[in-house]
């Protein structure tokens, strides 16, 4: 059984922090690898996830009955389904050499939602909502490909009533409010070989930095169960983080917020400027 992390050796309650584990690029196509870090969470603790399912990831279908079985199973044991994009690729063009290198390099040309319009946008929130309706899956949250989240589609989820947040690389946004909640999150980059180490020793620290944090993050992907290197970085950070923090979903951190909004315990938005301004 995993410790209270609100209670130290001594017996004391201390003050209570959070930790979000999400799986990134859930598909057909990527769930026998999404397994092995399921897998490789477990090694560490049985804990509840967030998947970020993609519902036409590559323009691969994801209404197959195998997978929506499997989906199916996953929020029977306890875990988050949440809407990650809907073809996980970015068709725009860039409009210059910083803009390229975001969305080519930084991203590999996946950041769909960053120079969508608002209309499109929205018409792709839409159908991916339909998507899990149809399957009868809760659906709490829109996390955008790579976190990239542009104007048109900063509009689109301000205009919305069906999700309770969204979240960029630093931040969950309880939406419709736009509550920005700081909750940084660990990730790894192992595209190229030597991404991974630079991931290992950058993650590293940025663990030590946000120990304190009330709300981390950690942000794992499909092939991130590959290297061993990287395996065994994230385990370890998974397991440090559990010994004091309280592993929940997504969607869990965002109903415990709303019902306990006044509880100084719980973080709230680092500025007055709502975070989805346009």
């Amino acid at each position: 059984m995993q410790p209270d992390p609100s209670v130290n050796s001594s017996g004391a309650k201390q003050p209570e922090r959070w930790l979000c584990v999400s799986l990134h690029d859930v598909a057909p196509a990527t769930w026998k690898h999404c397994q092995n870090v399921m897998d490789a969470v477990c090694e560490v603790a049985e804990i509840p996830m967030t998947l970020l399912v993609v519902p036409a990831y590559h323009g691969q279908c994801s209404a197959q009955p195998q997978f929506e079985d499997a989906m199916g199973k996953q929020l029977a044991a306890g875990h988050e389904l949440a809407l990650h994009g809907y073809f996980h690729l970015d068709q725009g063009a860039p409009s210059g050499i910083i803009d390229w290198f975001r969305r080519r390099i930084y991203t590999a040309g996946e950041g769909e939602f960053c120079a969508l319009s608002e209309q499109e946008a929205g018409e792709r929130l839409t159908l991916g909502q339909r998507w899990f309706e149809a399957n009868g899956w809760p659906l709490s949250g829109f996390v955008a490909p790579a976190w990239l989240l542009g104007s048109g589609a900063r509009r689109a989820l301000k205009a919305r009533s069906d999700l309770q947040y969204t979240s960029t690389l630093t931040q969950l946004i309880v939406l419709p409010e736009a509550h920005a909640i700081h909750a940084p999150c660990l990730t790894y980059s192992v595209r190229q070989a030597w991404r991974r180490p630079a991931s290992v020793a950058w993650n590293t620290l940025l663990s030590r930095v946000t120990r304190q944090t009330p709300v981390l993050r950690i942000g794992l992907h499909p092939r991130d169960a590959e290297s061993k290197s990287v395996r065994l970085s994230w385990q370890r950070l998974l397991a440090r983080a559990l010994t004091d923090r309280s592993a929940v979903t997504k969607a869990q951190f965002i109903r415990d917020w709303r019902s306990q909004r006044t509880d100084a315990r719980l973080p709230q938005r680092r500025s007055p400027r709502a975070a989805l301004q346009c």
